[in-house]
C-alpha cells in the first residue's frame, strides 16, 4: 500500500484559524486575514476545536494518491460521502498484469496461502479467457475477486477526515482500512499538526468506546467512565 498527499490548503492552520476568529470579531475577514499573527489565528483554532466547533477545519482540504490496495478497502472507503474520489475503472483498463492484496491471516498458513492464490489466480485466469473469447472488458471484470488492486485519488476536508480516522483507526475496524487511515494521519500530519493533534479511535478522541471492548488494548489508556473493576491495572 502507497498513500501520498499530493495536494492540500496552503497553510491550512492559518486559513481554519482565521475562519474561526471570523465567528467572534468585528473586523472583515480580509483584515483579519491580513493583520492577524499566525500564532494568535492558531489560539483561535486550537479554542474553537477545544469546544468542539469542528466546522471551521471544513475550509482545509487534504488530496491523496492510494495504490496497491484491494477493492474490498474501497468498498468501505466509498461510504465516507463527505468526500471525492476517483478510481481506476475496470470497464476501460484491462489488467493485464493483474495484482491482488493478500491479508495477513492467510499469510503464513501454507494451506490458506495456496488456497487463497489459487481461488484469486483462477478468478484472473478465466478474466483473461473471457476477453479472449470477445467479452468486453467491462463485463469480463464480474469475475474480479476483492482482493483485485486498485488506485484511486481521494479529496477530503479536514473535517471529515477527522471522522474517518475515528472510525477507522478503532481497533475493530478491517486491518487493511486502518493501515490506510494511519498512513493518511502519517502524511497529513506533517502539514497540519495541529488539526489533527487529537485524531483517532473514538475512545481517544471522546473517552468512549462505541464497541464496549475492555478486552481492547486501548481500553484501559483511553476509556473513561470505565465499569466497576475495569481499569489501567487490568480487567476483571
Amino acid at each position: 500500500m502507497e498513500v501520498l498527499l499530493i495536494a492540500y490548503t496552503p497553510d491550512p492552520e492559518r486559513v481554519c484559524g482565521a475562519a474561526a476568529k471570523v465567528c467572534v470579531s468585528s473586523k472583515s475577514p480580509r483584515e483579519i486575514w491580513e493583520s492577524t499573527p499566525k500564532e494568535s489565528l492558531l489560539r483561535n483554532l486550537g479554542a474553537a476545536l477545544s469546544r468542539g466547533h469542528e466546522s471551521v477545519v471544513e475550509h482545509a482540504y487534504f488530496t491523496f494518491a492510494v495504490s496497491g490496495v484491494s477493492r474490498a478497502l474501497t468498498h468501505q472507503l466509498v461510504r465516507h460521502r463527505i468526500a471525492s474520489y476517483s478510481q481506476q475503472s475496470q470497464r476501460y483498463v484491462k489488467l493485464t498484469r493483474p495484482g491482488y492484496v493478500t491479508p495477513p491471516t492467510v499469510k503464513g498458513d501454507a494451506e490458506a496461502e495456496r488456497l487463497y492464490r489459487e481461488a484469486v489466480e483462477s478468478a484472473f485466469k478465466a478474466y483473461k479467457r473471457l476477453i479472449e473469447l470477445g467479452v468486453p472488458v467491462e463485463d469480463a471484470r464480474y469475475v474480479l475477486p476483492n482482493a483485485a488492486e486498485t488506485s484511486l485519488i481521494v479529496s477530503v476536508n479536514a473535517r471529515e477526515l477527522l471522522h474517518i480516522l475515528e472510525l477507522r483507526l478503532c481497533l475493530h475496524a478491517q486491518w487493511e482500512i486502518r493501515m490506510l487511515a494511519s498512513k493518511m494521519l502519517q502524511e497529513a500530519v506533517k502539514v497540519a499538526p495541529e488539526i489533527l493533534a487529537n485524531a483517532g479511535p473514538p475512545c481517544k478522541v471522546r473517552g468512549r468506546c462505541p464497541e464496549n471492548d475492555p478486552g481492547c488494548p486501548l481500553y484501559a489508556q483511553y476509556v473513561r467512565d470505565k465499569p466497576e473493576g475495569v481499569g489501567d491495572k487490568g480487567e476483571t
